[in-house]
């Protein structure tokens, strides 16, 4: 839920050059969106309530068409790509409309790994981000990584796997994510429905994941190391005293505080960091080889044309 309108704030602030989620800078550039399971009028409607009444980026160009990478999509996307060399990614929304059928005889594992190896020969030819919108199983794990749909050859092939998963608390998704060239971490985020936007929260994931007395709990004991109940009963006296000190007994027993023989309580290992962790930044990425068109494909151009939604969308 919400990973459409994720990934096309993602494409407006790179586009633009300004910041995804409210507050993490992005260097800006052109940016293709296949919308391939949205319509125009759609499309304008979340546009213009992400941008609230704005202009949209020239930098966009947004389609709603295209055929399969082995079918012509990956030429289509080279020519754009040859057009606006300044490219900075390019978001296929969703995965399932451009992988193609599988190659006969194969494992459903190589055939995932084949499909997701389109996109990453154009983003590694190319040296830009494409981001493949995806599905996850409807049943949950501990390990985000398989809740991906399909084999585990989707996030074998890939350099980074995004996961968003519902939360409970103040925080409205996380945003796990692993890979090659980034470190793992989550990001509390906050989807706000009336501008369409998702939003990073400050300070760690387990303040925002927790409810609401566990949270003024947890922040009291990260500030104050060693606390007793009736310390943070004395600091937040809208807290019931017997309330905190079962709340603190169970939040022990869960694992998100540490308790001495004196009953004095200590952050765990896990919320001792302060602050929200810096994202992780991408290596450099390479320069395009000379023998770029025999590996992608011809630029010719395949992708149908959405005119200029709001006025400003550039003509792919």
């Amino acid at each position: 839920m919400g990973k459409s309108w994720l990934s096309l704030g993602l494409a407006l602030a790179v586009a633009a050059g300004g910041h995804a989620f409210d507050s993490v800078p992005v260097q800006g550039g052109p940016v293709l969106y296949l919308a391939l399971e949205d319509t125009p009028r759609r499309l304008q409607t979340r546009m213009g309530k992400i941008l609230g009444g704005q202009a949209a980026p020239a930098g966009l160009t947004l389609v709603t068409e295209c055929p399969p990478f082995p079918q012509g999509g990956s030429d289509a996307i080279a020519g754009w790509l040859e057009r606006n060399p300044d490219a900075r990614m390019v978001v296929i929304d969703v995965f399932a409309k451009m992988r193609g059928p599988a190659p006969q005889g194969v494992s459903a594992y190589d055939a995932d790994y084949v499909a997701v190896g389109y996109a990453k020969r154009i983003a590694d030819h190319y040296g830009i981000a494409v981001v493949l919108v995806h599905h996850v199983r409807k049943a949950g794990s501990d390990d985000f990584l398989t809740e991906v749909s399909g084999t585990n050859g989707i996030a074998g092939a890939a350099d980074a796997t995004l996961v968003l998963k519902r939360a409970r608390g103040q925080a409205d998704g996380i945003l796990h994510v692993t890979g090659r060239d980034v470190d793992e971490a989550e990001y509390a985020l906050s989807f706000q429905a009336a501008s369409g936007v998702w939003q990073m929260l400050d300070g760690p994931v387990t303040d925002h994941t927790i409810g609401d007395t566990r949270a003024a709990i947890l922040r009291h004991v990260r500030a104050h190391p060693g606390a007793r109940p009736r310390d943070i009963v004395a600091a937040l006296p809208q807290l019931d005293a017997e309330n905190v000190r079962r709340t603190c007994s169970r939040m022990a027993a869960d694992g998100q505080l540490t308790k001495d023989a004196g009953g004095r309580y200590y952050p765990d290992t896990e919320t001792r960091t302060q602050g929200t962790p810096e994202v992780s930044q991408l290596s450099d990425c390479p320069g395009t080889p000379p023998d770029l068109h025999e590996q992608v494909g011809q630029p010719q151009s395949g992708l149908s044309q959405l005119s200029d939604l709001n006025g400003e969308g550039s003509a792919p």
